[in-house]
């Protein structure tokens, strides 16, 4: 009779902290050293979560990208949401969750189960599907992915290991500056492991990772692309407001890298200063539709001209929302997070804390 799999449930302490991306890199890192890997997310959802997010094809792109077979894929158990909370609250939902989830861990074969967990350590507990009580009731560790603000972050890991004890596997300690590179090496890596938290991983911030593609706006901000609708792959790093007169314009553009930049359809000077610089997409307001000039301009460089039927505050704010919720559905995000854990995760000790032994060496 096939073994079953060992079970890793990954959390956080807050919403978009770099999970997705993190359980990529590590799926991929660890196929990539023979081991059966197989994929999860039990509750989907959240209140981190933003209508726009699509957790079933989070799951899917996963799948995909792991080349993943159908029984190396467990199927979600619950949405997080108001609708669902109100069946529970007036009982109109009294299934027992944690006996659903013992029954796909049993069945569930590979090497290792790497299972998604929410968006913090509580979200679920009305369904009996916090963190802790996943891990328990599956026999998981439980390897916090944790997005660095600040020293004070040290307070949310002390209360996250006494919440799971010795469930707490360990932490990896994502989207460092790189001015802060040394002060969590030499202070806090070395108090945390003293409190028995091991850190398996410092990864720094990466523009890439927390960028947007031009499709991506498109799709929120229900945009029509004037031009160059071939260009959806292209990244958006930053965003911009042309408001000023064009000379502070253009030395404020020039600074930036990889930009969107929100200016009104009539601001024919602002369009061309933004097309001569590292502009990625033009967003124009005001329904008034930009020049020959300007769209002959941008074809040849080659950047989208979105339109859209919204003011300025409203775009920039949907924009705003975009860079704080990123999804990784681009290939290039994908290999650069891969790099990223193969640089500066250690799969060894990894490896080694959960009992496991690669079947081939890297």
């Amino acid at each position: 009779m096939p073994k079953s799999a060992k079970h890793l449930l990954i959390g956080s302490l807050e919403a978009y902290s770099g999970k997705s991306a993190t359980i990529l890199g590590i799926a991929h890192q660890l196929k990539a050293r023979g081991l059966d890997i197989a994929y999860g997310k039990p509750i989907a959802g959240g209140w981190g979560q933003s209508k726009m997010d699509d957790d079933d094809g989070d799951v899917q792109f996963v799948a995909q990208t792991l080349k993943l077979p159908k029984d190396r894929l467990q199927p979600t158990l619950l949405t997080l949401d108001n609708v669902t909370v109100q069946k529970r609250l007036l009982e109109e939902d009294q299934t027992n969750y944690q006996e659903l989830l013992a029954q796909q861990a049993q069945q569930q074969q590979g090497d290792l189960m790497i299972l998604e967990g929410s968006g913090t350590l509580d979200e679920g507990k009305l369904f009996d599907l916090s963190i802790l009580q996943v891990a328990e009731t599956i026999n998981a560790s439980v390897l916090l992915v944790a997005r660095f603000h600040s020293l004070l972050l040290l307070d949310g890991l002390i209360s996250a290991k006494q919440q799971l004890g010795d469930r707490l596997l360990g932490v990896i300690i994502n989207d460092v500056s790189s001015d802060q590179i040394n002060v969590i090496n030499t202070l806090m890596l070395p108090f945390l492991e003293k409190q028995g938290i091991r850190v398996f991983g410092v990864m720094p911030s990466s523009n890439l990772l927390r960028s947007v593609s031009v499709g991506e706006l498109v799709r929120q901000l229900k945009a029509e692309v004037l031009c160059r609708a071939d260009r959806m792959d292209l990244m958006v790093e930053s965003l911009t407001i042309g408001a000023m007169n064009v000379n502070s314009a253009l030395k404020y553009f020039r600074a930036r890298h990889n930009m969107a930049v929100v200016t009104g359809g009539d601001r024919t000077d602002l369009q061309l200063a933004a097309l001569e610089t590292s502009t990625q997409c033009l967003i124009l307001t005001g329904h008034i539709p930009p020049s020959k000039t300007i769209i002959s301009r941008a074809e040849d460089l080659e950047i989208p001209i979105l339109s859209v039927d919204l003011d300025t505050l409203s775009t920039v704010e949907i924009v705003d929302r975009a860079f704080g919720q990123v999804r990784l559905h681009e290939p290039i995000k994908f290999q650069c997070v891969c790099q990223m854990v193969d640089e500066y995760v250690d799969s060894d000790r990894l490896l080694l804390e959960l009992g496991l032994e690669p079947a081939n060496a890297l």
